[in-house]
C-alpha cells in the first residue's frame, strides 16, 4: 500500500483544538500512514514552546535549583490536551521518569527531545496508531552526526508490518545509546528521513502558512504562495534568508526523489507549495510568473580593487583569494572588470581580520586603490524560467531605476537560475518590492 508522510509543526499541535484538526487531516486520506509530531508550541503570541520550558528545566536541574514548578507548567500542558481531546490515557510514569532523568544528568538533548516524546504519544493514542521512540530508529555517531544509511534501515525494519506508526521528530540517539537531538527544527529533518525509508509518494509539511511565499510577507502585502519549486530553486532562496524547512530536510527526499508538500494545518484546503526534483515536468503546470521567488540578507561588504592591467596579471584572482582563506574569511561573489575586482562578503567574518585583509591585498598584489563598502544587501531574484525569457536582467535594472535605487553589483550565476544584485541595506526593502511589482504583478 502505498503511503504519506505528514510532519506537524508545533504550531499545528499546540493545543486540542489543533490536534483536533490534524487528526482530520490525516484520518481524511488513508494514505496518510505515518506521522511525524513536533513539541507544542505556541498557543498565543506570548505563550512560550514547550521546548523552551523543557529547557528552562535543565538549566535550573543542572544549577542545583528545584525546578517543580516550572515542571508543572509542562504537565498542565499536556494534561489539558489529554482532558479536552477525551483521551483514556495518563503520562504520570513518563513525567517522573523525565524528571528522575534532569535530576540525575540534566543533558540539553535529552531534556528538549521529551517534548515531541510526550507529544507522540498523546497523538498516537489519540490516532488509535502505533508509536514508535525515534530513539529507536535515528541513530547518530558518537560524534552527533546523523547516519543516514543505518536511520533509514533502523526505521524500515521497525515498520515492517504496521499499517500506521507515530515517530516524534527531532531527535535520535547516538550509537552509545545517548539521546541526540537534530538543530532547531530538527522534525523537518525526521520527516523527510522517515519519507525515505518507507518510500513515500510525497513528504507533506503541515505548518502555519500555506506554502512557501514569492517573497517575505513582512515586506511585501500579500505575497503570491509559489505553486511549485525546484530544490535548485529552493536552495537558492534559502541561501538569503528565505525559510521554510530545516535545510538539512531536503536531502534524504531529494536522493529518494520524493516531493515535498508543505501545507497549512489551519487551511487544509489550500494545495500550498510542491517542492520537486530539477527534471520535474513542468509541461504539467502553467507557469504564471518569470521569476519563482525574491530573497535578500543584509549584513555583506566589498572589497574594491583597482589597479591598472590587472587583466593581464596572471594569478591576481588567486592571490587576493588566497589572503581572504588565510583569514578565514569565504567570498559570496566576485564580479570583476578589465582594471577592477569587486569581492563581497560576509561581515561578521570580515571584521575581526579587516586590517589584515586589506594589508595582505596590499602585499600580495600591490592595488592602485583599495577599499571596502559596508552594510552591503544582497538580493536573489529566481527562476527556471529566467533563462528562456528575454529582457529578464532589463526589467530588474528598470524596476530599480524607477525607485532610484544604485545597484552596487549585479552577478548571475552559469545555470541562469538566478541573479544576486547588491544594493544599499537601507534600500532593500524597497527593491524587493519594486521587483515584487515588475514580475508579479504586472503579470498577473
Amino acid at each position: 500500500m502505498s503511503s504519506k508522510v505528514v510532519k506537524f509543526g508545533g504550531s499545528s499541535l499546540a493545543d486540542a483544538k489543533q490536534f483536533e484538526k490534524v487528526a482530520a487531516i490525516i484520518k481524511s486520506d488513508e494514505k496518510r500512514r505515518f506521522v511525524v509530531p513536533s513539541a507544542p508550541g505556541k498557543r498565543f503570541s506570548d505563550d512560550i514552546k514547550v521546548t523552551d520550558m523543557l529547557y528552562k528545566c535543565c538549566e535550573k536541574a543542572g544549577s542545583g535549583i528545584d525546578f517543580t514548578e516550572d515542571f508543572r507548567l509542562i504537565k498542565d500542558r499536556y494534561n489539558d490536551i489529554i482532558s479536552q481531546l477525551g483521551i483514556d490515557m495518563s503520562l504520570d510514569d513518563e513525567f517522573e521518569k523525565i524528571v528522575n532523568e534532569l535530576k540525575a544528568r540534566p543533558a540539553k538533548d535529552y531534556a528538549a527531545s521529551r517534548g515531541e516524546y510526550l507529544n507522540g504519544k498523546v497523538l498516537a493514542k489519540y490516532l488509535g496508531f502505533n508509536f514508535i521512540d525515534a530513539a529507536e530508529v535515528i541513530i547518530f555517531d558518537t560524534k552527533g552526526s546523523l547516519l543516514l544509511d543505518d536511520t533509514v534501515k533502523a526505521v524500515r525494519a521497525r515498520v515492517k508490518g504496521l499499517d500506521n506508526a507515530v515517530i516524534p521528530g527531532f531527535y535520535g540517539r547516538t550509537t552509545e545509546g545517548i539521546v541526540k537531538t537534530f538543530s532547531r527544527g530538527g522534525s523537518d529533518v525526521t520527516g523527510s528521513i522517515v519519507a525515505n525509508a518507507v518510500r513515500a509518494e510525497i513528504y507533506e509539511n503541515w505548518t502555519d502558512v500555506s506554502g512557501f511565499l514569492v517573497a517575505d510577507p513582512r515586506i511585501v502585502q500579500n505575497p503570491d504562495v509559489i505553486s511549485v519549486i525546484t530544490y535548485r530553486e529552493l536552495r537558492e532562496l534559502a541561501y538569503m534568508g528565505a525559510s521554510v524547512l530545516h535545510e538539512d530536510a531536503i536531502f534524504p527526499v531529494r536522493s529518494a526523489d520524493i516531493p515535498i508538500n508543505i501545507r497549512n494545518t489551519n487551511r487544509p484546503e489550500d494545495d500550498g507549495t510542491m517542492i520537486v526534483s530539477n527534471d520535474y515536468d513542468f509541461s504539467r503546470e502553467s507557469m504564471k510568473h518569470t521569476i519563482t521567488g525574491i530573497a535578500g540578507r543584509k549584513g555583506f561588504s566589498t572589497i574594491n580593487i583597482e589597479k591598472a592591467m590587472m587583466n593581464s596579471e596572471k594569478g591576481f584572482g588567486m592571490k587576493v583569494l588566497k589572503v581572504l582563506f588565510e583569514n578565514g574569511v569565504s567570498f559570496e561573489h566576485m564580479p570583476s572588470g578589465i582594471d577592477t575586482m569587486s569581492i563581497t562578503v560576509d561581515s561578521s567574518e570580515l571584521a575581526p581580520v579587516r586590517e589584515k585583509v586589506i594589508a595582505g591585498i596590499r602585499k600580495e598584489v600591490n592595488p592602485d586603490h583599495i577599499e571596502i563598502e559596508d552594510n552591503i544587501a544582497l538580493l536573489a531574484v529566481v527562476g527556471r524560467r529566467m533563462k528562456n525569457t528575454r529582457g529578464t536582467v532589463a526589467r530588474i535594472f528598470a524596476s530599480m531605476a524607477h525607485a532610484r535605487i544604485n545597484v552596487k553589483m549585479i552577478d548571475q550565476g552559469s545555470s541562469e537560475l538566478n541573479v544576486i544584485i547588491g544594493v544599499s541595506e537601507n534600500d532593500l526593502p524597497e527593491a524587493i518590492r519594486r521587483i515584487y511589482d515588475m514580475f508579479i504583478n504586472s503579470e498577473k
